[in-house]
């Protein structure tokens, strides 16, 4: 009696235990999948105010490169106009938005200027040295002479020898750059080499130290930064700054155009409400069930004792079931075998068509066959009679022919191969002219010894169906031959074969036979008008039927006006999302 209260208790708290497993692990879980969507959205933050930075400084770039080379700038190593140039400059500055520009001499004599004297020390500069080498010198920094922070195009001007005669300096104010995003969200700054942070939307971490410890104003002591990963996600934990969340995803690209390495900090506070609520309503519902679970089990013990006495009248009673389960099994066995048999009884009257067909054309295709093969023997004859009187000339005339000879037996038998083989191809892009067309040349050989005319509209560009190359050739090839079987004994036949590209793809067939008798059950298998003990079995336009539907088109036949029989297919256009 003392046993079971403690079973229960110690049931109890391993299903608690398993409770609390399962809601941490779907609180990682859900953690994880959430951070996913964080980094999703701070990586398009961050690549947009990147994109903003690199754009914006570029088009100061281009101001310089542009107008270094600028007629008034020039000539101001001949002479000329000092006032014409400063004007110059002056109205550049004022149209781009930039802080200042001057033009110097190679010697870094300023020559013009848009608003002063040019900053000490530029003749001396990494950025004036680099641009009198001929490429393009940038800077940034506080230090470079304009009171405030700077970031300075050097583009050179050059003589019409090739040497550099003149360097134009852009500078540009960092602050203005600022100016549009600052305060906004997320929190990104733009580090120097030096982790030195340059440009930042949050105003408090100006000129702060990026290093592998944490994080430094200007002049302080560091800040640690504890830094862990969430699978893949680098997520900081710090305390930097009112305004920059203290548990932040981290995110960094390098920006080699500019010279320097954006940093993105993303809030993850809403990833870790959404992963808790999560695991909230995983573990209230394991709770839930348990309780209901645990009432279920202490009323099955409450009713074991009285159900105890009633398990032999049951059992005897049961047996009846027990036997009618398994025949119910045995039966269930019986007809999955049944369905796979029938299965696989498609498939070989799918084969079966495809066979019979053959089996109507093999006359002709063997007379097709026989032909080149006849002629190739007659023109090797030919050939070597001429090798051996010295005319290889003609003798390789004869190997031509004999080449495009075999190339015809070989399109024929590899038509032939593909018809007949028995496979189940998948749906996939296939050129329904090209269908058509290896439809016709497999019948070709009987229509012509039956003396029926075939007019196939055959269109200049392939059209693309959605479907399968050797079962929609089996299709055409049992309207073919079933239109040639109707004009048996007819002096008129013609067959003609139109493809029509509207709002689906359709394929006319049709014929100058008697018609259809009964246009509603000519698709039902085993319905043929043939004389009995003839070739049909009334299985062709069934499997046609069935196969059409597989790709998801349609099939009818009907009446033409005048006379005949005309069978419409309709498939769907190949498209991508329709191959899906």
């Amino acid at each position: 009696m003392v046993s079971k209260p403690i079973t229960r208790g110690l049931v109890a708290l391993v299903s608690l235990a398993a409770v609390a497993g399962l809601g941490w692990g779907v609180w990682r879980y859900g953690y994880a999948q959430a951070l996913d969507q964080v980094s999703a959205r701070a990586a398009s933050d961050l690549a947009l105010a990147s994109d903003r930075l690199v754009t914006e400084l570029k088009r100061y770039r281009m101001t310089a490169v542009l107008m270094s080379d600028h007629p008034a700038l020039a000539a101001l190593h001949a002479g000329g106009s000092k006032a014409e140039a400063d004007a110059l400059l002056l109205e550049t500055v004022d149209k781009t938005g930039a802080q200042s520009a001057f033009y110097l001499d190679a010697s870094g004599r300023v020559l013009a200027s848009a608003n002063g004297r040019a900053p000490d020390g530029i003749a001396q500069s990494g950025y004036f040295g680099r641009a009198l080498q001929g490429a393009l010198g940038v800077a940034q920094g506080t230090d470079l002479g304009f009171g405030s922070r700077t970031y300075v195009h050097a583009a050179p001007s050059f003589e019409p020898g090739g040497a550099v005669r003149g360097v134009l300096v852009v500078a540009v104010d960092i602050d203005d750059l600022e100016e549009d995003w600052r305060g906004s969200t997320p929190a990104v700054f733009f580090r120097d080499a030096n982790g030195a942070i340059f440009v930042t939307n949050r105003s408090e971490l100006l000129f702060w130290q990026v290093g592998p410890q944490g994080m430094a104003p200007p002049g302080q002591a560091v800040r640690p930064v504890a830094t862990h990963l969430v699978g893949a996600h680098e997520v900081w934990t710090q305390k930097l700054s009112p305004y920059v969340p203290e548990m932040a995803l981290h995110l960094s690209q390098d920006l080699p155009v500019i010279g320097l390495t954006g940093d993105v900090l993303v809030d993850v506070a809403p990833a870790r409400r959404l992963a808790a609520l999560q695991a909230a309503s995983v573990a209230a519902l394991c709770l839930f069930f348990g309780a209901l679970l645990l009432m279920a089990t202490a009323r099955r013990q409450a009713l074991t004792q009285a159900n105890a006495e009633l398990e032999g009248h049951v059992r005897a009673r049961t047996q009846d079931l027990t036997d009618a389960n398994v025949a119910l099994r045995r039966e269930v066995r019986e007809r999955m075998e049944a369905e796979a048999a029938l299965k696989r009884a498609q498939d070989d009257l799918v084969q079966a068509g495809k066979l019979s067909a053959l089996g109507q054309m093999s006359a002709g295709i063997s007379h097709e066959l026989n032909q080149p093969l006849m002629a190739i023997r007659q023109f090797a004859e030919n050939g070597a009679a001429f090798l051996e009187r010295g005319n290889t000339r003609a003798a390789a005339d004869n190997l031509g022919r004999i080449s495009q000879l075999a190339a015809r037996a070989g399109r024929i038998i590899k038509n032939l191969r593909a018809f007949a083989r028995n496979e189940s191809e998948p749906m996939g892009k296939v050129d329904l002219v090209a269908v058509i067309d290896t439809a016709v040349e497999l019948t070709e050989a009987r229509l012509r010894g039956e003396g029926v005319a075939l007019d196939w509209q055959r269109p200049e560009a392939a059209v693309f169906a959605l479907g399968g190359e050797v079962r929609l050739s089996q299709v055409f090839v049992n309207l073919i031959n079933n239109a040639a079987d109707a004009m048996a004994g007819q002096s008129d036949k013609r067959i003609s074969i139109a493809l029509e590209a509207a709002e689906r793809l359709t394929v006319l067939v049709r014929d100058t036979g008697p018609g259809i008798a009964d246009p509603e059950r000519i698709f039902e298998p085993f319905y043929t008008t043939k004389q009995v003990g003839g070739d049909g079995m009334g299985l062709g336009l069934s499997i046609s039927y069935g196969l059409v539907q597989s790709f998801g088109g349609n099939i009818r036949g009907s009446n033409a006006p005048g006379g005949g029989a005309m069978f419409t297919v309709d498939l769907d256009y190949w498209r991508e999302e329709a191959a899906a």
